[in-house]
């Protein structure tokens, strides 16, 4: 499966790099595959209302050249042609883009269905967006409950999407928060979401931004649960498997690498 790389959604945090979201467009036999969306050209015609009074704080670019759709007609495809968007979680920055899309099929793990759509608590109310899904996408939840995958437990493969896909349970940074491996022909993909922030977090390569990391800490679900994430993707990265890369959805070097290294 050949893999591109965008960059749907450009931010300027104060206190931190630029970031970017980092979203996979795979074509497979079965047509184009999404993983995470980024922003969408309704959240840039009217980001108070779709993104909120975070807006402030991530400040986005809102640019609808770096929608996912409009990169995708760039390519020379039409936006029907994406047939599969997989969502490593439904935070703001990573499914503006599925209105896009209205012929798409979205995917994600039960769980995070349950804590974003179907039963949030309170905190998970002012967390998400609702408007962003009321076009009314066809949302499939998963239970990652197949073979284990490279060390994870929880993963499933994705067959009726394409062989090759597999979601990966990840819960930490939201209730159903799941990484998205896949299959880019010389190499895996795993893409962490937001599993982490900072490349420096599995690399050793050193400690990212304080305003980064204090904000990853803070808008955690369950802390606990990302620090052991933490520790198992920089195992992971450690062993040095030369047909995995690991990538996050906000470290623009991670994307750089990525794009200039895709076949």
């Amino acid at each position: 499966m050949k893999v591109h790389h965008l960059n749907c959604g450009t931010m300027h945090p104060p206190g931190t790099p630029e970031l970017v979201c980092h979203v996979l467009l795979v074509e497979t036999d079965n047509g184009l595959v999404l993983v995470d969306s980024g922003y969408g050209l309704a959240d840039c015609g009217d980001p108070r209302r779709r993104i909120g009074p975070i807006r402030h704080l991530i400040r986005p670019v809102f640019d609808p050249e770096e929608s996912a759709v409009h990169q995708i007609e760039r390519l020379g495809f039409a936006r029907d042609d994406v047939r599969h968007i997989v969502l490593t979680h439904l935070d703001i920055d990573h499914i503006g883009g599925i209105a896009d899309f209205p012929k798409a099929r979205i995917h994600c793990t039960a769980a995070e269905a349950l804590g974003a759509i179907h039963r949030p608590s309170r905190r998970e109310r002012m967390r998400f967006r609702p408007v962003q899904w009321s076009h009314g996408a066809t949302i499939v939840e998963h239970e990652p409950d197949g073979e284990a995958w490279r060390g994870f437990a929880a993963a499933k493969p994705l067959t009726e999407i394409s062989d090759g896909v597999v979601l990966v349970s990840m819960p930490g940074h939201t209730r159903g928060h799941a990484c998205v491996a896949v299959d880019a022909g010389s190499r895996w993909l795993l893409h962490c979401g937001d599993a982490f922030f900072h490349r420096g977090t599995v690399d050793g390569s050193g400690r990212g931004p304080r305003a980064l990391l204090t904000f990853e800490k803070v808008v955690a679900y369950a802390p606990k649960r990302l620090r052991d994430n933490h520790a198992r993707l920089a195992e992971l990265n450690r062993r040095g498997e030369q047909d995995l890369m690991l990538i996050c959805a906000h470290d623009t070097e991670m994307f750089e690498q990525a794009r200039a290294t895709a076949s």
